[in-house]
């Protein structure tokens, strides 16, 4: 293992805790003895660029700091080699970090534990969901919460949560069930409406709302949570508990667990860990052991 390990960092994650967060964080991992080099970059792209040439070039670990952005962002670089994964969790959501048991807005914790993971050995390998050749490590959400992601991506006039909360307000005034077509592994395809579907490796996504709050990111299946057709009055009642999980026994709501899911409804757009992916049609797979990731 190289002693060399490699920052890559968002600094304007959480309204500016991206830069902040780095220093700490370099600090716990010089003090455990490694070297730290910090990647930037000019935009996603550039930045993207910079994270693979330090990934080809051999550096020891690949250490994200910023949000589920910058995580989905890392993710693409580091998927599928042998270069561990590392998360200083400082974004608005960090569902990711949570799923994994990491600290959250903690960079100097975040940090240690890097560090001790590295010098163990101790990476742990997880499973990540892949359409074409993006990779996603949490959710994939497609429906009424993908469109939520859409309207208030469209607010710029507010900032933070509170946009979020808005939009759900709106897409709950306009809302109506989808028609989707659904392949599940290789199975029939089927033709339902719902309310959302959502993919998960992970359990959360939108900063701890846990849509598939049983997923297990090394069994090598997603969760697929399926909220069916439902009223207005329904999907009130039932979208609160996704905080804690306990909507999966409401009647409306079903799970499958399986390798693979083709999605096609009309007018709706995925997001993965919370970054747009695109339109309908897409499948999506589950790629067992796919990222060594620096965690418990």
């Amino acid at each position: 293992m190289t002693s060399e390990i490699t920052l890559f960092v968002n600094p304007t994650a959480g309204s500016g805790r991206g830069a902040r967060a780095a220093q700490p964080a370099a600090s716990a991992l010089r003090d455990a003895g490694f070297s730290v080099r910090t990647v930037l970059g000019e935009d996603a792209d550039d930045a993207l660029r910079r994270a693979r040439e330090a990934v080809a070039g051999g550096t020891g670990a690949l250490i994200a700091v910023g949000g589920d952005g910058m995580m989905s962002l890392a993710l693409q670089a580091v998927a599928g080699t042998s270069t561990p994964l590392g998360a200083v969790a400082v974004g608005t959501g960090n569902d990711f970090a949570r799923a994994l048991g990491l600290p959250v807005r903690d960079p100097a914790a975040a940090g240690r534990l890097a560090a001790e993971a590295l010098k163990a050995g101790t990476a742990r390998t997880i499973d990540l969901g892949r359409v074409g050749e993006r990779w996603f490590g949490s959710v994939l959400a497609s429906g009424f919460d993908s469109r939520v992601n859409d309207r208030g991506n469209r607010m710029r006039w507010v900032g933070g949560r509170f946009k979020y909360d808005l939009a759900i307000l709106a897409e709950l005034a306009a809302f109506r069930p989808i028609p989707y077509r659904v392949r599940l592994d290789d199975g029939p395809v089927t033709e339902i409406e719902a309310t959302l579907i959502a993919v998960g490796n992970g359990t959360s996504y939108g900063g701890g709302m846990r849509i598939c709050a049983d997923a297990v990111m090394d069994d090598g299946l997603f969760d697929v949570t399926v909220v069916g057709d439902c009223s207005r009055t329904t999907l009130l009642k039932v979208f609160p508990k996704v905080y804690r999980g306990t909507h999966l026994g409401h009647p409306v709501v079903t799970v499958h667990r399986v390798s693979s899911i083709e999605l096609a409804s009309a007018g709706v757009t995925a997001y993965a860990d919370g970054e747009p992916l695109g339109a309908l049609p897409l499948t999506a797979t589950c790629v067992p052991a796919a990222v060594r990731v620096l965690a418990p």
